[in-house]
């Protein structure tokens, strides 16, 4: 939530701005130090055409990645706001288990900057949870980011268009069948919202895109119920391949998660 310039003195005497990540002092609230901003990758051009996966410098527009040409995505793009490393990973954990939802208005900005054309012509919605994870959690951590996003670029928010009926084990350590699976039939189209996602172009939003395969499954739903695009919108990316030193960043890795080829073609 933005203070309010009024009362912004008042607010930063009785709570001084601190970095989120390593409690330095600030000028004022929502920011981060200049130490920890220079620690986020932030994913930039070249990139794939499709997924938006970085390249090496000069590779040539139009370009395709291995995965994607595999496979090719049913979505229609991918912004990142950073890719995840061991700062942005800091901030979700931050966010999402230290409860921390002043930090989505930082988190939705870094995002906001990479959507391009998305405006109030574009629906977005947050990757569902389940109503027990949602009931113990306090909050959804995607619909805190959609709601900044919508916010900005005049767009319509629908919290619940999408509906994740089914609780789901955690992803990491499964396959790719695996994770199909486990997400089969659980996450729908709630139907008191369908009339509004047909036609529509949809932004998806979610803090972490790891595996894609929630996203992807999210991705098919709003396709079934006639969604005219959908892109894809997160905080952090997991692409350890694209991220510099990538071998001395195990660390941050996320569990389940393997590091994609990234060759490329030119369409």
């Amino acid at each position: 939530m933005q203070v309010p310039a009024a009362i912004a003195p008042i607010v930063n005497l009785v709570f001084p701005p601190r970095c989120p990540l390593c409690g330095e002092g600030l000028s004022e609230q929502q920011g981060l130090c200049t130490a920890c901003w220079s620690e986020l990758a932030i994913p930039g051009a070249p990139c794939c055409s499709l997924c938006q996966r970085p390249f090496p410098d000069g590779m040539p527009d139009g370009a395709v990645c291995a995965p994607c040409l595999a496979d090719s995505p049913k979505h229609d793009g991918i912004a990142a706001g950073t890719l995840y490393n061991e700062a942005s990973r800091r901030l979700v954990l931050a966010f999402k288990h230290g409860h921390r939802i002043a930090l989505a208005p930082l988190l939705a900005r870094l995002m906001i900057a990479r959507l391009g054309d998305i405006g109030p012509d574009w629906i977005v919605v947050p990757v569902p949870l389940h109503r027990w994870r949602l009931w113990r959690r306090g909050f959804n951590q995607a619909a805190l980011l959609a709601h900044e996003i919508a916010r900005a670029r005049g767009a319509t928010l629908l919290v619940d268009a999408l509906e994740r009926h089914r609780q789901t084990p955690s992803l990491g350590g499964l396959g790719r069948r695996g994770r199909a699976r486990a997400l089969s039939g659980a996450i729908r189209i709630n139907v008191r919202r369908a009339a509004k996602v047909n036609g529509a172009k949809i932004l998806l939003v979610d803090d972490v895109l790891t595996s894609g395969a929630t996203s992807s499954a999210c991705v098919s739903v709003l396709r079934r119920a006639g969604a005219e695009k959908v892109r894809i919108a997160c905080f952090a990316r997991v692409l350890d391949e694209a991220l510099p030193h990538a071998n001395d960043t195990a660390q941050t890795k996320t569990p389940g998660t393997e590091a994609p080829s990234v060759l490329v073609t030119k369409l």
